[in-house]
């Protein structure tokens, strides 16, 4: 027997199932964040926040397909719909047993001893983003109330900037192999831990649950960019969100990465600051990015590190669902750590030349970066998570994060003293938290005396 031709089946078996993104359609509350730890810090409102949100619930926005009376999905297929549908999700928070103070409680416990689910408990459609309806397709075809739904969108979101402290938007983009519910819950729990502040919206592309999806959910991601940059345009369009920030994972990296590409080739020539002032994107953070590093020097060039404000790539040396695809790809993915003897000339002059607008930050030496097969760190990682957050919560730099920077390259990572260094630069831009930590150290010092 051929050993080669029976362990490459089994490895691209492998590959397929550790791409995975959880499948089902609940997902459990993730770890909270170190940031939050001691009690010193905590971002959840006193009040249950689904009574306090205009929609209560989670927008959404998809090109899906709407189910049919022969689809087992509950909402949207896992196929391709031919544009964008706008709505809001009605998410289960906790159990009926458990009321909102035990999960205010709950939610910040470092060793948690159960499992707390989320669901989607139900789907309002508001109608679709009419700037998707294809060229060969006309306004009638479809009804008054279904062409409405991006202004009632627009109303929602609007609504929630109103009464938010931060007028922020949060875009959150998923991976490979997912049913709709899951970016739906992913994107719940990231803003429960940014305490429901600004407005936080679950983009499911049609991806497919199934093993063997992976060509197939990433011609998808590639070619649906599209729809994921015309919903960009008209959040900056027709909201009044000072900044939109993207968080996209894994496969889902492509369709916003390219997606980034169109809004530069569309603004070739103009300047940083107007191509800003226009689309209003601040971070672009991409997580264990399972996209061709050399496309992405291709976006680059054609000028996509001028429209977000920021970029932020984080990479890990203790992914293996990467480490799968580029084996299966033979190409190197933007997620994996680059050695320092394959690191180019031009990437390193790159990193250094505009830190203030590219940070590439190394999660491998984290707490809980391995977890699993080490590619949901985002989730998975007390310490990934709580800088993820407080970038998109205070605006804060890597350094002003307590990153630093490796001596042989312009990489960041995360030392030992991280959280002591993160809680410092805290107290410098919360007054409440300052007082806090102030107490816990004068009572660290009570407690050290002879």
């Amino acid at each position: 027997m051929n050993l080669r031709k029976t362990l490459i089946p089994l490895a691209v078996s492998l590959m397929l199932m550790s791409c995975a993104s959880v499948i089902w359609d609940e997902v459990n509350m993730m770890p909270p964040p170190d940031v939050y730890g001691d009690g010193m810090l905590n971002p959840l409102p006193e009040q249950d926040p689904m009574d306090l949100i205009p929609y209560r619930g989670l927008l959404y926005a998809t090109d899906r397909r709407p189910v049919g009376p022969d689809d087992s999905e509950k909402y949207y297929a896992n196929d391709r719909g031919q544009l964008v549908r706008l709505g809001v999700a009605r998410i289960s928070l906790h159990e009926a047993d458990v009321d909102w103070a035990e999960v205010r409680e709950i939610s910040l416990l470092k060793n948690r001893t159960d499992k707390y689910p989320l669901r989607v408990t139900g789907v309002q459609e508001y109608g679709i983003l009419e700037d998707t309806i294809p060229g060969f397709a006309k306004r009638e075809d479809y009804g008054e109330d279904l062409l409405d739904g991006d202004e009632e969108f627009a109303a929602a979101v609007n609504a929630q900037l109103a009464r938010s402290k931060r007028k922020h938007v949060y875009v959150y983009v998923h991976g490979y192999k997912v049913v709709f519910e899951n970016p739906v819950l992913v994107a719940t729990e990231l803003w429960h831990f940014l305490g429901y502040d600004g407005v936080m919206i679950g983009f499911a592309w049609p991806s497919t649950p199934s093993r063997w999806a992976y060509i197939r959910d990433t011609d998808t991601s590639n070619g649906y960019a599209r729809h994921f940059r015309k919903f960009l345009e008209f959040l900056a369009e027709k909201t009044d969100a000072e900044e939109i920030h993207i968080i996209a994972y894994s496969n889902g990296t492509r369709l916003a990465a390219r997606a980034f590409e169109q809004l530069a080739l569309m603004n070739d020539g103009k300047p940083r600051e107007e191509i800003h002032a226009r689309h209003r994107l601040g971070n672009l953070i991409m997580v264990g990015s399972d996209l061709d590093r050399q496309v992405f020097a291709s976006y680059l060039a054609d000028g996509a590190l001028g429209v977000p404000r920021h970029m932020s790539i984080y990479v890990s040396d203790k992914d293996k669902a990467l480490g799968f695809a580029s084996w299966l790809t033979r190409r190197e993915r933007l997620g994996q750590v680059i050695d320092e003897d394959r690191f180019s000339p031009a990437a390193k002059r790159l990193l250094e030349e505009v830190r203030d607008h590219i940070s590439m930050i190394d999660v491998s030496d984290a707490e809980g970066a391995a977890s699993g097969n080490g590619h949901g760190y985002f989730r998975s990682s007390p310490w990934a998570a709580s800088d993820i957050l407080m970038m998109l919560m205070y605006d804060l730099t890597p350094e002003q994060r307590g990153l630093r920077l490796k001596t042989s390259m312009p990489v960041y990572e995360f030392p030992p003293d991280y959280m002591n260094k993160l809680w410092a630069a805290l107290t410098e831009v919360n007054p409440d938290f300052r007082r806090a930590f102030k107490a816990r150290q004068t009572k660290q010092s009570g407690d050290q005396r002879p």
